[in-house]
């Protein structure tokens, strides 16, 4: 495996070294739970679980860590307009937020840390940074000191004179580029105590000394949104440095999910709840809607193109299950030379579909020819490249996660097999007129009828239009 990851810092592609072989630490930003979860919030965790699943793929032992953000000022003030504590406020949408992810197939991470259960770590990497001269405190806050670290600006590209940390003016603060590392006590507000007086802490912190706390003083991969890079992931490289350690040695940042040119965000009013999307897509195809663009890229929604990529998912899944339905079983095989270099060029899921869509074509013109040894081998392919990208049609994640779809599935067969063997009678009674039919009964239905050498053979049109769309 030689896999090449852009790395935001080095604004190029770097060939991935872990610091310790075979092993792979990975600290991926995840949700601030003050709502129900969009597509935009989602993207990253599908994203990076490719990353994950590929790294798994080729052996390695993956530490990931995906942090729930559950202390912020959206948060607090949320909470006391519906009148609902605020921890109960987060504890809701976190909840929201798990079963979005569980719901496109998103690993669980191996540990999932909450802001509020690691203030005592943070209280210690604050102690740290005011020891060493990178931090005060100042009338109940703690602020970091951006002059006092010389390399503050390497992530983002910032100049320090061009920094604007999108913080009110406060008390105490020596400069206005200086971010808030905790924030004294307010009346009404949670809090915790600290040698510096009692309050709560900063976004910035939190992910620093959750990441150290599960991953160590230096890590592999540090995930996030592109909206991340400043003031969030700048300000974490800058404190995690300045207290002495390595963090992150490569940086990872996912394009947005874009209307009309903008991100799409709450504030904007341009929303699309995960719920909400999946009335009109099933939970494989919203995934492989959102992880067939290269991560890195912008991915700008529309309806149609959701119904595009539901489409062509169904074509996929459409050739394995057909191929199963004839040939019995169809195991996981391994994926091309092609598709692998693909992914090893910083996760290059376009060309990586260009060819499970090649491989596609060719098992279909398999099956039209009754090869089926040839169809199983490719559909055997086509799974093992699938399931690196989150969406093996055959993964009992999705099987199990279509309720009692199989049951349906083979009620429905019962029903089709008898028009078929009705029409087959028909045909051989030469009653032509019947088995025409019967045909056009069922592909009224949205039943899609071949005649093979091996008898008919149905499946669901997947351009058929369903209830509701």
């Amino acid at each position: 495996m030689t896999l090449r990851l852009f790395d935001t810092e080095a604004r190029a592609l770097r060939e991935f070294v872990p610091l310790a072989p075979g092993h792979a630490s990975v600290y991926l930003c995840g949700a601030t739970v003050q709502g129900e979860p969009h597509i935009g919030h989602v993207r990253s965790g599908v994203a990076f679980d490719v990353l994950r699943r590929w790294l798994l793929a080729h052996d390695y032992d993956v530490a990931f860590v995906r942090n729930v953000t559950d202390i912020d000022d959206k948060i607090l003030n949320k909470a006391a307009e519906a009148g609902r504590p605020w921890w109960e406020w987060a504890a809701t949408y976190e909840r929201s937020f798990s079963w979005a992810y569980d719901q496109l197939g998103v690993l669980a991470p191996s540990a999932e840390p909450r802001a509020t259960g690691h203030v005592t770590q943070m209280v210690e990497l604050m102690a740290r940074l005011i020891d060493a001269g990178h931090a005060y405190a100042a009338a109940g806050d703690v602020y970091f000191d951006v002059r006092s670290y010389p390399g503050y600006g390497a992530l983002s590209g910032h100049k320090l004179d061009d920094v604007h940390q999108g913080e009110s003016a406060a008390e105490g603060k020596r400069d206005p580029r200086d971010f808030t590392l905790w924030k004294a006590e307010k009346p009404g507000e949670p809090s915790w105590p600290t040698p510096w007086g009692r309050g709560r802490p900063g976004w910035h912190l939190e992910c620093s000394a959750m990441a150290e706390a599960y991953l160590g003083a230096a890590f592999d991969i540090h995930c996030g949104g592109l909206d991340l890079v400043f003031p969030h992931h700048e300000n974490e490289l800058a404190q995690s440095r300045a207290a002495g350690d390595g963090f992150a040695q490569y940086w990872l940042h996912n394009g947005w999910v874009t209307m009309g040119g903008e991100k799409m965000s709450k504030s904007l009013g341009n929303v699309l709840s995960v719920p909400n999307v999946l009335k009109r897509v099933r939970p494989q195809e919203l995934r492989f809607y959102l992880g067939g663009a290269h991560y890195r890229s912008m991915l700008e929604y529309s309806d149609h193109a959701l119904d595009v990529a539901a489409e062509t998912y169904r074509g996929i899944e459409a050739f394995v299950l057909k191929t199963q339905e004839r040939a019995g079983e169809v195991p996981v095989g391994k994926w091309t030379a092609e598709f692998a270099a693909a992914l090893d060029d910083d996760l290059g899921v376009p060309k990586a579909l260009a060819e499970i869509h090649g491989r596609q074509r060719e098992g279909n013109r398999a099956l039209a020819a009754g090869d089926l040894e040839s169809a199983v081998a490719i559909a055997g392919q086509v799974r093992a490249m699938m399931g690196i990208l989150g969406v093996d049609p055959l993964d009992p994640h999705w099987v199990s996660g279509a309720g009692d779809g199989s049951a349906l599935h083979d009620a429905l067969d019962v029903l089709v097999r008898a028009n078929l063997e009705a029409r087959q009678q028909a045909k051989a009674d030469k009653d032509w007129a019947t088995a025409d039919k019967i045909r056009d009964r069922l592909a009224s239905a949205g039943i899609e009828v071949t005649d093979t050498p091996n008898g008919p053979e149905w499946a669901v049109q997947t351009n058929h239009n369903e209830a509701g769309q």
